[in-house]
């Protein structure tokens, strides 16, 4: 067990089990998603999290695991077209995926058209239902305080599963502060996932005691390191 300041403990034995090992880097090959998917069956990771490509080689890799795949829409910029964005997630849950990591429409939420944002996310939710889960990704970075909070009441009344952090590709990433923030502005039964700056162990107790329920991040490896150092672990 861990515990700050907060008082908060986490099991970290069930730190795996919080992690989406992620790998979104354009320049990613056959051998490194293998290479992921390898890890993530050692380590007992949730899931890994790919870019739509890779979704039927990771089902084959990840075939009689209990790993599962996420895969992003509209990533990272989240200005893809509702249409095409409704139709990226529907194709990647049919070719394997159990969650859908989308980004909603950034500029819309910043101009305040909120009509437009929870529609594009309802249109994501609609065309997987069944199917998949769907985490929104927020990108925090560009947002204040009360376009977080408007963008957790979106997620939340279109359907969404899960509100997320960031893409890892814009400003900033997740801290401990937009968490605590975006878990008391869902229900009890939305997830939140922390991603974008996840790398060592003490920031994953963090988010943890904070409120996330997910953690993104393309360190797994190194944060099961740090579970074999830890005297506790």
């Amino acid at each position: 067990m861990s515990e700050t300041n907060s008082g908060i403990s986490v099991d970290l034995k069930q730190i795996p089990s919080y992690i989406d090992h992620t790998l979104l880097k354009a320049d990613a090959t056959a051998q490194a998603i293998q290479k992921l998917c390898d890890e993530a069956i050692q380590h007992k990771f949730y899931s890994v999290c790919v870019n739509g490509v890779w979704v039927t080689f990771c089902k084959e890799a990840l075939a009689g695991t209990p790993v599962r795949i996420s895969a992003v829409c509209g990533f990272p910029l989240g200005a893809t077209d509702i249409k095409v964005k409704a139709y990226e997630a529907a194709r990647a849950a049919e070719a394997g995926a159990n969650e859908i990591d989308m980004v909603l429409q950034i500029g819309r939420l910043l101009e305040g058209n909120y009509a437009a944002v929870r529609e594009d996310i309802k249109a994501v939710v609609d065309a997987v239902e069944d199917q998949a889960i769907v985490k929104v990704i927020f990108e925090t970075g560009f947002l204040n305080e009360e376009q977080k909070i408007a963008a957790c009441r979106l997620s939340e009344e279109a359907g969404a599963h899960y509100v997320k952090t960031s893409t890892g590709f814009g400003p900033g990433g997740a801290n401990v502060e937009d968490i605590r923030l975006m878990r008391a502005n869902v229900s009890a039964d939305i997830g939140v996932k922390a991603s974008g700056g996840v790398r060592d162990l003490e920031t994953a107790v963090q988010m943890i005691q904070a409120g996330a329920t997910r953690l993104g991040t393309s360190s797994g490896v190194a944060l099961m390191n740090g579970l074999k150092d830890n005297a506790s672990y």
